[in-house]
């Protein structure tokens, strides 16, 4: 299950970037005493209490600005409270209600999304101060100090109580839940068309045509599946975008709740710097995939195309060796329903359990091929191994001590898996445990 998105909105300089920080523990946000620093949505996983979640933090909202960049700044902010299941609404004491805040609070009520109220930058407490912010209509409103990590509790408290309704809403039904992600214009909506059969979404020869994930349901073969069509994850331009992603989070949102994703390439551009960094958010969130090279019908073929195409691949995705890959025409239809069937076989592979006496015995030979590695005189010792779980499969080798293992010896134990088992399409993680010697 995908973790909820939490989104911090705002007008400027009300210290959302503050409290993004301190939420996270990371210093990814430019905090600066200046409206207008945060321009891009940024995102990072963060946890409280067991409740684990995404938090974004927005550029400030300026609903009635006519500048450029604010314009570019609301229109992420938007997309931000469009894609959030919480909103964090942030307001500053210093300024009071401001008829910017009164704009964005009606924005929010007509997002219909929950919307946790906070007035920021009450270094001393007086409850008195948050009288006013009840004319916002978001019900109580939570004092906090980002600078001085007052209050956060009770923010957080108010944000995790609305998890729950989206934890039991998502229930398991055996549908498979495939991602369709990539660039722009790579074809994605085309493919999603030809595998229901019929024109779901728009398809258009301009880029950034999708600009929702779009979730259908149909059937194939006696099984179920959603398709996620995605708006393009764009790379940064100066000319037409002072923006790193348009969709981004909506798009790598529809990654983290699929089961498994088609990263769909176009190929008579080739693998690009961009589509590399979408295979590898794929790969970082554990999700089985398929490399989907799009556009084949209009390439000149010979006999080794696909070869040379193929080993392009691998070198660009060594990261991920693991991958499988269909080359198709959704245009045409041509192999089309190989994309479906390549995407099936990878979820069932991220599924894929092994009994553990089978494991030690695959481990125990690799270990007698291979003798591990050494280190001050120390050699490394493994006792037993155990899958821990699934999506994706995970392993635990517990030894004598986790510091001895070098990352080459667990590269060389995760390829003697991927030999015995078959893992093609999805990451594998391996961890090592120490355990004392009886």
């Amino acid at each position: 299950m995908s973790k909820p998105i939490v989104a911090i909105v705002g007008r400027p300089n009300v210290g959302k970037s503050t409290f993004f920080n301190k939420i996270t523990g990371t210093k990814i946000s430019i905090v600066k005493d200046h409206p207008g620093v945060t321009r891009d949505r940024i995102y990072c996983d963060a946890e409280w209490c067991g409740y684990k979640f995404t938090l974004v933090d927005t550029g400030g909202i300026e609903l009635k600005s006519d500048d450029e960049m604010w314009g570019h700044i609301k229109k992420q902010a938007e997309i931000a409270i469009d894609t959030a299941d919480v909103i964090i609404f942030m307001t500053s004491v210093k300024d009071g209600v401001t008829a910017s805040d009164i704009d964005v609070a009606e924005r929010l009520r007509r997002s219909r999304k929950p919307v946790v109220l906070v007035v920021n930058k009450l270094d001393n407490y007086k409850a008195d101060e948050l009288f006013e912010y009840y004319a916002l209509g978001l019900g109580d409103p939570i004092g906090i100090s980002a600078e001085q990590s007052k209050g956060f509790g009770d923010c957080l408290d108010e944000v995790c109580k609305n998890f729950v309704r989206l934890d039991d809403a998502d229930e398991d039904d055996g549908t498979i839940k495939i991602a369709v992600v990539g660039k722009p214009n790579a074809g994605k909506s085309s493919l999603v068309n030809r595998l229901l059969g019929y024109d779901r979404t728009i398809v258009s020869d301009i880029s950034g045509t999708t600009r929702d994930a779009i979730d259908t349901p149909f059937e194939y073969n006696g099984k179920k599946f959603v398709l996620i069509d995605t708006a393009g994850i764009r790379k940064k331009s100066a000319v037409e975008e002072d923006i790193e992603y348009y969709s981004v989070i909506r798009a790598l949102g529809a990654v983290r709740r699929a089961d498994v994703s088609l990263i769909v390439v176009d190929s008579q551009v080739g693998l690009t710097e961009q589509d590399v960094k979408i295979a590898g958010y794929v790969h970082e969130q554990g999700k089985p995939s398929v490399v989907v090279m799009n556009k084949w019908d209009v390439i000149e073929k010979d006999t080794n195309t696909v070869n040379e195409f193929k080993k392009k691949l691998s070198t660009d995705l060594a990261f991920m060796d693991y991958f499988k890959s269909v080359f198709i025409s959704a245009k045409t239809g041509q192999r089309v329903e190989k994309a479906l069937t390549a995407a099936v076989e990878a979820h069932d592979n991220a599924q894929r359990r092994i009994t553990t006496g089978t494991l030690n015995e695959v481990i125990g030979d690799a270990v007698r091929m291979t003798e591990p590695p050494s280190k001050h005189g120390r050699r490394l010792k493994i006792y037993y191994s155990v899958q821990d779980g699934v999506n994706p499969p995970t392993f635990i080798i517990f030894v004598n001590n986790a510091e001895l293992v070098h990352f080459s010896y667990k590269r060389y134990l995760e390829n003697v898996i991927r030999k015995t088992f078959d893992f093609s399409g999805t990451p594998i993680r391996i961890f090592f445990k120490e355990k004392s010697e009886d």
